[in-house]
This record gives structure tokens, C-alpha cells and sequence, in this order.
């Protein structure tokens, strides 16, 4: 079936909820307005509030009363109503979501099934305080899976693993990806965390995008064939754990990495990846690592300047060619 990025993440949360009488929802105006941006609508009505539970805003609150919960018995799918807020909630979700079990000898009474939904991205002049993408955080942060879906089938299937699961989660899912529409199969179906995608095969150079800018990379490299250039589209879905042998084979076979991702350059996802490639594949590379990401400044307000942080067609395109005449 052909459905929508938004309605698969609802699918998922709808499925978890009936599989399981411990799963609840709980988040910032989730219930009879389902959500800021809808994904959880009509959950409310046939769940109830016991199951759906509104969050007060306070994100400090929402993650801390979501790990008691956990530890509780609970399996807990929270929704921050902005990835950017999980900067707020910091303490609860670096020192308690990830830590707690470890602190307490890693013995399962202590595991902490808390899914942490982060509408994540720039969208439509939103400003500086809600359009950041903060993936890198996370990664430098123990205990915690960091999962990035770019597409219907994949929001749902991992969503669905991180429900079941019994670990803590950050899924980010990209605001301008709610209304993408996918093929996702009727049945039911799970992807395992550290398992990347090539959603593009190619020879010339290796893409790896995450979220929004998958589409972005697939579009380079529609372009870029045109040209003669044939481009790999890496997508990893998993940032913790990371699909590093997936990577290695792909540079094995094109020599050349080009990384994009929305958050800004410096210190991003990008940079842990490349260093990665660089201590443990070096080898590989015909030529240096580029990196397209957003400026290092703040997200402005207006959505004109906005569209100059966001990685374009043509970023890429440019990142791509360089690579080429690079050695």
C-alpha cells in the first residue's frame, strides 16, 4: 500500500499499542489534537487516556516521568513536539535513558523501553529554537540508539523494532518527510537497527545521506547520470549502531565519499563518520572526504535565508565533481 511517511509512523504506534497493553503513548497535546504535526491522530479516541497520555510542556518532565514509567513496567513512545527541545531535557535523556541500566549492572530489571520521537529539521522559517537537526549530540552519548528513517517503509519498520525493543531510543523524523509518500507492506515487518540501505546503486562515488537529504542525494544523482557519473546513494538508517562494513564495500567499489546531512558542518554526524572512514578504510579513497551540512550559524527566521542552509541538488553536485578532480 501506498501510504505517507505521517501515516506509517501512526501505523506503527496503532500496531504497538494493540500487540502490547504495556505500550503507551505520551507527549505534548498528542491526544484529541494528535500531536503538533497530527502523526498520533485518532489514537486518542480508540486507545483512551490511559494509553495516550498528555504531557505537560515541560520536556524535562515529559523524559523524566517517561524513564519512571519505564522502569515501571512500561514500554513508553514519547513525542517531543520539536527535536530542538530534547536540548531542554538533556540530564534525562544522556544520563537517565542511557545510563540508568549501566549504572545498575547492565541487569534487564533496569532496561529502559523508552522510544523518544524528535520531529527534527528546518521547515517553513520555523527560527533558530526549532529547526535544528541534533543527531550529533546523541551519537557522542552512550546507551542509546540514534535512528534516522528518509522514507515510509523504513519510519515503520524501525519505529516498530524500537517499540518492541527493550532500549532506549532517539528517532528522528524529518517535518518535511510527513507528507512522502511510500510503498509499505501490509503485513507486518521489522528493520533490525545497523542494517544501511543503498537506495541508489552506483560506481563513481559514494552519497551518504541521511533523512531529507536522501532525497536530495537521489535527485543529485538523477542529474549527475545524466552526465555520465554514476552515484551510490547510501543511506544508513542507523546512526548508533552504524553500518560501518556496508559503507567499507561501497568505498571499496567507488573510492570517493561525499556526506550530507541538514545539521550544520562543524562537528555534525558527517565529522564522526569520516574520521571513522579515514582510522579504519583510508585505503579505500582515491580522494580526500567531502562534507556538505548547513552553515555554522544560527537558522534564520526568514524562509528565503533559510533555503541557503539547507544541502542543495547543486551543494552536492559541486561536492560530487570535486571529488572527481580530486586525488
Amino acid at each position: 500500500m501506498i501510504i505517507t511517511l505521517s501515516q506509517a509512523i501512526n501505523q506503527a504506534l496503532d500496531e504497538e499499542l494493540a500487540f502490547d497493553d504495556r505500550v503507551v503513548l505520551f507527549g505534548e497535546d498528542i491526544g484529541v489534537f494528535g500531536g503538533c504535526f497530527g502523526v498520533t491522530a485518532g489514537l486518542y479516541k480508540k486507545y483512551g487516556a490511559e494509553r495516550v497520555k498528555d504531557a505537560p510542556i515541560s520536556e524535562n518532565t515529559l523524559v523524566g516521568a517517561s524513564v519512571g514509567m519505564a522502569l515501571g513496567g512500561l514500554k513508553v513512545a514519547a513525542e517531543l513536539m520539536f527535536a530542538d527541545f530534547a536540548e531542554i531535557a538533556f540530564d534525562e535523556i544522556l544520563n537517565k535513558m542511557g545510563k540508568w541500566k549501566w549504572m545498575h549492572g547492565g541487569y534487564d530489571e533496569f532496561n529502559i523501553p523508552v522510544t523518544l520521537r524528535l520531529p527534527t529539521g528546518m521547515l517553513g522559517g520555523s527560527g533558530p529554537e526549532h529547526s535544528q537537526s541534533p543527531q550529533a549530540f546523541f551519537m557522542h552519548s552512550q546507551g542509546l540508539y540514534v535512528l534516522v528513517p528518509s522514507t515510509p517503509y523504513d519510519a515503520k519498520g524501525l519505529l516498530k523494532t524500537a517499540i518492541r525493543g527493550n532500549d532506549p531510543s532517539l528517532y528522528f523524523e524529518h517535518k518535511v518527510l510527513y507528507g512522502l509518500k511510500g510503498e509499505v507492506p501490509e503485513e507486518e515487518y521489522f528493520i533490525p537497527f545497523g542494517v544501511a540501505d543503498i537506495k541508489r546503486e552506483g560506481t563513481d562515488v559514494t552519497v551518504l545521506a541521511t533523512s531529507l537529504q536522501v532525497h536530495t542525494a537521489l535527485a543529485a544523482a538523477e542529474k549527475l547520470q545524466a552526465e555520465g557519473i554514476s552515484i551510490e546513494v547510501f543511506d544508513p538508517r542507523t546512526l548508533i549502531p552504524f553500518d560501518k562494513e556496508a559503507l567499507f564495500r561501497s568505498l571499496d567499489k567507488t573510492g570517493r565519499l561525499v556526506i550530507v546531512h541538514e545539521e550544520p558542518k562543524t562537528g555534525g554526524t558527517g565529522a564522526e563518520i569520516s574520521a571513522m572512514v579515514a582510522e579504519e578504510r583510508l585505503s579505500s579513497l582515491k580522494a580526500p572526504i567531502v562534507r556538505v551540512g548547513a552553515p555554522d550559524v544560527p537558522c534564520p527566521h526568514s524562509v528565503h535565508l533559510e533555503q541557503w542552509m539547507i544541502p542543495s541538488e547543486e551543494r552536492i553536485i559541486a561536492a560530487v565533481k570535486k571529488t572527481l578532480e580530486e586525488k
